[in-house]
């Protein structure tokens, strides 16, 4: 069978549209013509310039406000069971750490670095918090501890859950990805906003503001450590018939341990540096001294306030890196 014969032309006519296709495909080309059209844009935009226009204003500022005000109407006695439930763990933490002596306290804390941690982190951290005792901040370390604690308590119990439905479901994960995200780009002095409208001034809305703040990590490290255990090992732990329930707390659990405590490390880390800002209603603790500090233009005490938050800082790193660190060892092992 004889193929279809061409005439001159249209083999002429194919000839040219080769090389033309291929100089549009040039990138030196395709940047002309975007630059053409962006100079386009601003010409059309010099010869319309008296004609402004105008957005439509969108009124999601109140629409929030109508939000919240519905909310504390009718969720008020919801928010009051979470103002008490906080206010009892924080207030009784923070009785507790003040009631005792502080070189018990000091001995406890050295004692728990040296379990966790190893002998060097355990020195450092007596030193270190020796060190804020000589700098007359004792009692409003012990104060920064309990909120950063109770913070962190109900943030890892909140993420930790969250993180592993995130998990299971990829719908769920689509769903709490931008509300992680929003959280975490989210200005923190925001928070602050809401958590006085619905839990007054004091400690719980610092502690509340501190969780939001914080708890995203956790959500997101736990959904990932669980995400990357060995596809081997999830299939591995099916063929000998285990269960759903075993499967999550003797194996993926274990594996995931790692990323789970770099979630906890984390959301430590952002609970401390929410401490200056819940100061701002009355959370108390060293970020009263560095606002303190700030309204009398008082270098010295902001940086004495600051010191401490630091070194209370790589305390808690220093505890929970080795605490993940002991994790891998153990798993490689």
């Amino acid at each position: 069978m004889t193929p279809p014969s061409t005439s001159p032309n249209e083999e002429t006519e194919t000839a040219e549209a080769v090389p033309s296709k291929k100089i549009t495909q040039r990138p030196f080309f395709q940047a002309l013509i975007w630059l053409g059209v962006a100079g386009f844009v601003i010409l059309l935009g010099w010869l319309l310039g008296d004609y402004r226009g105008g957005f439509y204003q969108l009124p999601l500022g109140g629409w929030v406000n109508t939000g919240v005000e519905w909310l504390i109407v009718n969720w008020a006695v919801f928010f009051d069971v979470i103002k008490d439930v906080t206010a009892a763990v924080l207030n009784n933490l923070e009785k507790f750490l003040l009631w005792l002596p502080w070189w018990s306290v000091l001995a406890l804390i050295i004692l728990l670095a040296w379990r966790l941690a190893g002998r060097r982190v355990a020195i450092f951290t007596g030193v270190a918090m020796y060190f804020i005792g000589m700098l007359g901040l004792w009692d409003l370390s012990m104060s920064t501890l309990a909120l950063i604690a109770t913070a962190v308590l109900i943030s890892v119990v909140l993420g930790i859950p969250t993180g592993i439905l995130c998990a299971y479901s990829d719908h769920v994960d689509a769903i709490e990805r931008p509300i992680l995200d929003a959280m975490q780009t989210m200005p923190a002095f925001v928070y602050l906003i809401p958590a006085l409208m619905f839990f007054g001034i004091g400690k719980v809305p610092g502690v509340i503001a501190t969780v939001i703040f914080a708890l995203p990590p956790a959500v997101r490290l736990t959904n990932l450590g669980i995400r990357q255990v060995p596809v081997e090992l999830v299939e591995a732990a099916h063929a000998f018939g285990s269960t759903s329930s075993q499967l999550l707390f003797k194996v993926q659990l274990p594996m995931a341990l790692p990323s789970i405590m770099a979630g906890v490390n984390q959301t430590i880390m952002l609970s401390l540096s929410m401490v200056v800002l819940a100061a701002m209603i009355a959370a108390g603790g060293l970020g009263r001294e560095v606002i303190m500090a700030l309204g009398q233009v008082d270098v010295g005490r902001g940086f004495v306030a600051g010191t401490a938050i630091i070194l209370i800082a790589m305390v808690l790193d220093r505890v929970t890196q080795s605490l993940g660190k002991v994790r891998r060892r153990a798993k490689a092992a």
